[in-house]
């Protein structure tokens, strides 16, 4: 995290003695990054956070990756995935699109999932509707609609929802952060970042939990397992730091426009190995006198390019039946641009009413099998103006 936090209670000197009152020590534990190089946090634990009881490995569902081929553009819909009431909003996620930086995945949930840690690299989870309290060993920290949620490596948490939620997941195999250039030297957001400080939400009290033989679900570098803890993991009565879960609402990221269209890194919010993430929010669009306010092809050689549409009117993709919830895929390989007819649609618009999250990937994704279950055959032939294509048709 760019900045520090405190919350809740420990001594003046770290690495000093930290008496509860029965006498004993509290457990220090330093959780950091990249060894003892990088962002940590000091946390106090009223138990040994170490202290485990059982490991046994656990067979989480494994999603099969097949490569994009033959290589087109894609349309997932997400609303049409079966959700059981009893779906856990963790373990239960339905893996779409992968490559080895990251996963990206969505689910709709209902009931509190099992404690998890994920110990392969931070997530970012974007809340398409619903509410929910994310409950971590740093704390507690709500989320609504439009909420991103940024979970570090190796955090314990649940999610635990106030009614039916829709979570969009993306898993990194490192960190997620601010773009550096949005960042000071010493971590500060700069002034020309469309967020700073004032806009994100930490914990701000310790969230303190009894209970003994405690599972805690963790996926790991090599699989699965599931420890029991000797008490539960919530058990931490202050901790510093720069690293700790956060949130941050699209609505307030302040979009950055200008007389002809601005390029996507414009719109880029976070950072991640080997990706980035982008919000495309409600804005004035761009205000030359010839100004076409949509993009223009475009062809990124080096990305494939995912765009989860959770609000408003895209107006690019108007008549390619993309809707709420929809993700399209936009590969390395294939130019891609407006819908037939957009761009004239455009001429003289001044506000676009729209809402997206794009994931911009440096490797090629696989396609999981929940999002070919999903998947609009039609799309990749709608700039062609024919509604249906087969495998070997020209696109």
């Amino acid at each position: 995290m760019p900045y520090y936090r405190q919350v809740g209670e420990f001594p003046p000197k770290r690495h000093t003695q930290f008496r509860q009152p029965d006498g004993s020590l509290y457990a220090e534990e330093l959780m950091g990054q990249e060894g003892f190089s990088s962002d940590s946090s000091l946390l106090y634990h009223r138990y040994l956070p170490t202290a485990i009881m059982a490991s046994e490995e656990y067979d989480a569902p494994a999603w099969t990756r097949v490569p994009n081929r033959p290589l087109k553009p894609r349309h997932f819909r997400t609303h049409k995935l079966d959700a059981g009431p009893d779906a856990d909003p963790i373990l239960d996620r339905q893996h779409l699109l992968a490559n080895d930086d990251c996963r990206i995945s969505y689910v709709v949930a209902e009931r509190p999932s099992a404690l998890y840690r994920n110990a392969v690299g931070d997530e970012c989870v974007y809340v398409e509707a619903g509410n929910a309290t994310f409950e971590t060993v740093f704390g507690a920290l709500r989320a609504g609609q439009g909420d991103y949620v940024i979970i570090p490596t190796s955090t314990v948490y649940r999610i635990v929802p106030d009614g039916p939620v829709r979570l969009y997941a993306i898993e990194a195999t490192g960190h997620i952060g601010p773009p550096k250039r949005y960042l000071s030297t010493r971590g500060q957001f700069l002034e020309h970042s469309p967020y700073c400080e004032r806009d994100l939400r930490g914990p701000t009290e310790p969230l303190l939990a009894e209970g003994t033989d405690v599972e805690v679900y963790v996926q790991h570098r090599r699989g699965w397992t599931k420890f029991t803890y000797a008490n539960h993991p919530f058990d931490v009565v202050g901790w510093d730091g720069h690293q700790y879960p956060w949130a941050f609402n699209v609505a307030d990221f302040e979009p950055i426009t200008g007389r002809v269209h601005q390029p996507p890194p414009a719109h880029q919010t976070f950072q991640g190995p080997n990706f980035v993430i982008c919000s495309f929010v409600p804005r004035k669009v761009d205000y030359h006198p010839l100004a076409i306010p949509v993009p223009y092809n475009h062809h990124n050689v080096d990305s494939d390019e995912v765009m989860f549409y959770c609000g408003g009117n895209y107006e690019a993709r108007r008549g390619s039946g993309i809707e709420q919830g929809s993700i399209s895929l936009h590969p390395s390989g294939f130019t891609h641009g407006p819908q037939p007819g957009a761009a004239e649609r455009a001429i003289g618009a001044e506000f676009f009413d729209e809402l997206a999250v794009m994931v911009d990937t440096f490797r090629p994704l696989d396609l999981c099998e929940p999002a070919i279950s999903v998947e609009d055959p039609g799309y990749a032939w709608t700039w062609a103006g024919r509604s249906a294509g087969g495998e070997g048709s020209a696109g």
